[in-house]
């Protein structure tokens, strides 16, 4: 949705949905893996019928840089409107998440390929780290079906893999993002509602909109709220 709609978006949430129990609210970092040719980002961009992601995410801010983080490497598969999610946790040195360190790819590449196989997955060509995406997620349950619902704002976004961009530091995405995930592709009629904050209930990828972000020419209108859909199914 729009960004002037972010806050109106929470309270009408607030209003049809229950917080997640577990984890209502935290700060979400992923670290997504790609190779030379980009070819995870093309497929997204094409909308191909099977895709599949592949990254490490971490939860939180670790402010004083000590002690050991858990981080989860997960494969993300969709075939159509199906998907997926597989993970395996790994704890790292907390210097592993710095920023200028998440070129290494914070665990060893053969921790991450035996991890991938074992999850029956075998990339065809190297990967390595691309971009790095972070935002404020609040977690949500709807009322009548249960079905889950995450609210997604304050995008930021960094490459990592500096010699694909423009050598930006940061940018960061206007939008914020509803994810919704349930076992059907009805929405349940609570959230139809949310078409009052001119929101589009359509497919959506961080990761391909905010490379698209770093790869579009400075100063464009459109740059930081870039083309596709805001809400996430």
């Amino acid at each position: 949705m729009l960004p002037r709609n972010i806050g109106f978006a929470y309270a009408m949430l607030r209003q049809v949905c229950r917080p997640d129990r577990e984890y209502p609210q935290s700060r979400v970092h992923s670290l997504y893996f790609d190779n030379v040719d980009l070819e995870q980002y093309e497929r997204s961009a094409a909308g191909d019928f099977r895709k599949d992601k592949v990254r490490i995410r971490w939860y939180g801010d670790n402010t004083d840089g000590q002690g050991e983080i858990p981080v989860y490497v997960e494969l993300k598969k969709r075939e159509g409107f199906a998907s997926s999610k597989q993970r395996q946790q790994f704890m790292v040195p907390a210097p592993s998440l710095e920023p200028g360190n998440l070129s290494s790819g914070i665990i060893s590449n053969t921790e991450l390929m035996e991890t991938l196989a074992g999850f029956g997955h075998f990339p065809e060509k190297p990967i390595k780290p691309i971009i790095v995406i972070s935002y404020q997620r609040y977690r949500f349950n709807e009322m009548q079906t249960g079905v889950r619902v995450s609210f997604d704002y304050n995008i930021k976004a960094a490459m990592v893999a500096w010699e694909l961009g423009r050598r930006e530091r940061e940018i960061r995405l206007n939008q914020g993002v509803i994810e919704v995930k349930g076992p059907s592709l009805e929405l349940p009629v609570t959230l139809r509602r949310m078409g009052l904050l001119d929101a589009d209930w359509s497919r959506f990828s961080k990761y391909g909109s905010c490379l698209e972000a770093h790869f579009t020419e400075p100063g464009s209108v459109a740059r930081f709220s870039p083309s596709g859909r805001n809400v996430e199914l």
